[in-house]
């Protein structure tokens, strides 16, 4: 699922960086801003689950809920801080044009360590009021909980309970409004975007937590993600159907950003994508050597950071704004294979060994 995001991601940028003149009023920009909007809510996804899989080991391991509060916690500064770090790095490589602003603009990687941080305070109270036997289960029932909250007050805050009292750069994790006045459609805020990882918290102890189909290992995955498919396409057919409704229960009505129903639509996506995926990997092309898929996906932050360089930054591969779609997608099959290739270099190369440093670790020596 991670290298099918990163595959979205380089494709919603590349054409919005270099797609210039009539090409950026054509149905072609307009159908891949809308696969663009698939990205950040698969890599939330996957962090909620991939949480869920590392908290559930803990358990496991019969640490307490403090403990498990303070390791996962950690994990969610780490990328916090990564994500300050990417904001650092852009506003240096575009000193002298680049608004001090931008060192303080919500970001994907920003809201996923704030959503990790957030959902190790919610694992640890609730594994203290409820103990590790009935544990899963009720946080299964807390971050369900906490994506119906979040799309509930979602259209709220983003106009009449806007919480303007905030300084900008703290109101702007809330609504995204950065330092413009209102809120912004290209920014990541808490709401409603920390939505996708609490939804994949729940999915995660569903799958690796025994919870309804008492399934303890990652071997037998298969039917909870058929049960996801046939969840997430209810959920899609069922959002459908309520944004044409005469019914709205929340005003004011923003379909493509603060609805509750376009929430649904892309949680529904996200339950068939992560079957659609596990098919793929367990008996389609994805199990029959090499996937480019699944190279990305080991190292997806490394080549979301990178390849923002050479798309948006002063390392442009392609003048922004000025080419056809031809010359475009030539430019990202080069971010493509590029961005492959500094996969393969991280996984592939034993840079330790490279460089005289490898270290016996556990008792095993670095291969």
């Amino acid at each position: 699922m991670r290298g099918l995001a990163c595959v979205l991601m380089f494709q919603t940028h590349c054409y919005d960086a270099w797609l210039g003149g009539d090409a950026r009023n054509t149905w072609f920009l307009k159908a891949s801003q809308v696969l663009g909007t698939a990205p950040a809510p698969l890599f939330l996804f996957l962090a909620g689950i991939s949480f869920a899989l590392v908290t559930d080991k803990l358990m496991l391991k019969n640490l307490r809920p403090t403990e498990i509060t303070r390791k996962m916690a950690w994990h969610g500064v780490e990328i916090f801080a990564f994500g300050l770090l990417f904001r650092l790095q852009e506003f240096l490589i575009a000193w002298g044009w680049a608004p001090w602003s931008d060192l303080l603009r919500v970001d994907v990687l920003n809201i996923i360590g704030l959503s990790m941080i957030l959902m190790a305070l919610a694992c640890g109270i609730t594994l203290a009021l409820c103990g590790p036997s009935h544990g899963r289960l009720m946080l299964v029932v807390v971050a369900t909980t906490t994506v119906v909250l979040i799309a509930v007050l979602t259209p709220r805050l983003y106009t009449t309970w806007r919480p303007t009292w905030l300084p900008w750069w703290l109101e702007s994790y809330i609504d995204g409004c950065h330092n413009l006045g209102a809120p912004q459609s290209w920014l990541f805020p808490l709401f409603p975007w920390a939505a996708f990882a609490f939804a994949g918290l729940a999915a995660g102890f569903i799958l690796f937590g025994g919870v309804l189909f008492n399934n303890q290992n990652t071997s037998s995955t298969a039917k909870p993600l058929a049960w996801f498919a046939a969840v997430g396409t209810a959920a899609i057919i069922v959002a459908r159907q309520l944004d044409h409704s005469s019914i709205q229960l929340f005003f004011p009505y923003d379909y493509w950003h603060t609805s509750p129903n376009f929430l649904m639509m892309r949680i529904g996506m996200l339950l068939v994508i992560a079957f659609v995926s596990y098919a793929w990997c367990r008996w389609g092309l994805g199990a029959r050597g090499f996937s480019p898929l699944i190279q990305l996906g080991q190292t997806s932050l490394l080549v979301y950071w990178v390849h923002i360089e050479f798309v948006y930054g002063r390392f442009s591969l392609l003048p922004k704004r000025a080419e056809s779609i031809p010359t475009a997608t030539r430019g990202l099959l080069e971010i493509f294979l590029f961005m492959l290739l500094l996969s393969l270099l991280r996984t592939r190369i034993d840079w330790k060994k490279m460089f005289g440093s490898g270290k016996v670790r556990d008792g095993v020596q670095p291969a």
